[in-house]
């Protein structure tokens, strides 16, 4: 039966290296240049072009552990895998990639509620029912390409990429050029929260570079995956990397960091009018909704696979509803639903930190299992896996001190949401861990 639900979903190598590239910095660029680039700097200060140099050095770290596992064992859902090898089919796997998959879910609405605020930002419409119903459509939009099928999701996903990244560089080296090459928001009187601030500026930089796991999660889609799949992310990270410090100088060259803050829902449209004018203004929206549309796409793409794989593996409960068609396809209407359900009656700067939150618990959980379980199996340095955890642990532990100062709520939101994760697992599957049932190949 697991089989026929995944035969005409699940099709080895209808993904190319560059369709792979495409949906990874999809996700990266959609959510980190439009969705996070105003909060980063909300708590960087005048040194958030840096938080994005370091959110990626401690992502690059981070990629290391995904990039030897799925090297070793390339599989749709790739994090489920890595988790389930490393902890067994247990509460601790499954908790750990349900925090990925609700992480993921809270991206696609954030990202659908900036294309909806870019889209709308020409008319001066910045709240009402427009923005959330906007945001439900292009999440439907990004549905019904996903279910024609993965060829579709490379296609569409390898053009935009190549308009928005193309589109964005130009942006940021016309708002540079048109400055003088002048970094006006350095010398804004704002306040500085200092090393604290930064370092927890960092965990909205990591959000914007985890897009790197859509592609872990379509490994064994991806041809020559023991290959391509490491390429694929390393690409990705190093495309991204450029492109954000491009926009980051080209918006901070335009605006002050009270700017930046004040418009952080749609700060390039916002950059590029002094620097480029009303056209500018204009192309600088188009290329929101473009990339915007492209990240809820590739997302919905690499979660929808992660849930079905953990229905396969037993590691979450699941229900047909009477729908017809295989479980992939019902996890597409799940995350659409839910991801429906957020850009419409919730705080998205607010759930954009409980992703931050499950993420990174996420994270460190594949980087101690990694090292606990499968580093000699899969050849990794003992040293690496070390130091990624401890990145992501003083990362994690200035972002809970900052937000225990600003919104203390959000953090017994997330400890309160992971803690519920866990003891749901454990009711489920009834055991914490099961290692030596790991070795079992998906």
């Amino acid at each position: 039966m697991q089989d026929k639900d995944r035969s005409d979903t699940y099709r080895e190598g209808s993904i190319t290296l560059g369709g792979a590239v495409a949906m990874g910095t999809g996700v990266m660029i959609g959510a980190g240049i439009f969705a996070l680039t105003g909060q980063i700097a909300q708590l960087a200060g005048p040194l958030f072009p840096l938080a994005f140099i370091a959110g990626a050095i401690v992502t690059g770290f981070s990629a290391y552990s995904y990039i030897r596992m799925s090297n070793k064992w390339p599989s749709s859902g790739g994090i489920a895998m890595i988790l389930q090898k490393c902890y067994g089919p247990g509460a601790v796997a499954a908790g750990a990639a349900l925090l990925m998959a609700l992480s993921m879910v809270i991206a696609e609405s954030l990202v659908a509620r900036t294309f909806a605020t870019y889209v709308l930002r020409p008319f001066d419409i910045t709240g009402g029912p427009l923005v959330p119903t906007l945001a439900v459509g292009v999440i439907v939009f990004a549905f019904l390409v996903n279910i024609a099928g993965n060829r579709s999701v490379g296609v569409f996903s390898l053009i935009m990429a190549a308009i928005k990244i193309g589109g964005i560089g130009l942006f940021g080296i016309a708002a540079i050029w048109s400055s003088g090459f002048q970094f006006s928001s350095a010398t804004s009187d704002t306040q500085s929260y200092g090393v604290m601030g930064f370092i927890a500026s960092v965990a909205f930089a990591i959000l914007a570079f985890k897009g790197f796991t859509t592609i872990t999660n379509s490994g064994s889609e991806i041809t020559d995956p023991n290959r391509n799949v490491g390429r694929a992310i390393v690409i990705s990270i190093a495309i991204c990397v450029a492109v954000y410090l491009l926009v980051a100088f080209g918006v901070g060259s335009s605006l002050t960091i009270d700017e930046i803050v004040a418009a952080r829902d749609y700060s390039l449209a916002e950059a590029a009018e002094p620097s480029l004018g009303q056209t500018g203004f204009f192309l600088t929206v188009i290329l929101a909704a473009v990339a915007t549309a492209s990240g809820v796409l590739a997302s919905v793409f690499a979660v929808s696979r992660m849930l079905a794989m953990l229905t396969d593996m037993k590691m979450v409960p699941h229900s047909h509803f009477g729908m017809p068609g295989p479980i992939q396809r019902h996890m597409l209407v799940y995350t659409i639903v839910i991801a429906s359900t957020l850009a419409v009656f919730f705080d998205l700067g607010r759930i954009a930190s409980l992703g931050a939150f499950f993420y990174l618990v996420m994270d460190m959980a594949v980087h101690w299992g990694v090292f606990r379980y499968r580093r000699e199996e899969v050849g990794a340095s003992g040293c690496v896996l070390l130091l990624a955890l401890a990145f992501d642990s003083v990362v994690l532990a200035a972002f809970t001190a900052m937000k225990l100062r600003s919104d203390p709520l959000i953090v017994l939101y997330a400890v309160g949401g992971i803690t519920a994760v866990f003891i749901f697992e454990r009711i489920y599957l009834s055991r914490w861990l099961a290692p030596q049932q790991a070795a079992h190949d998906h």
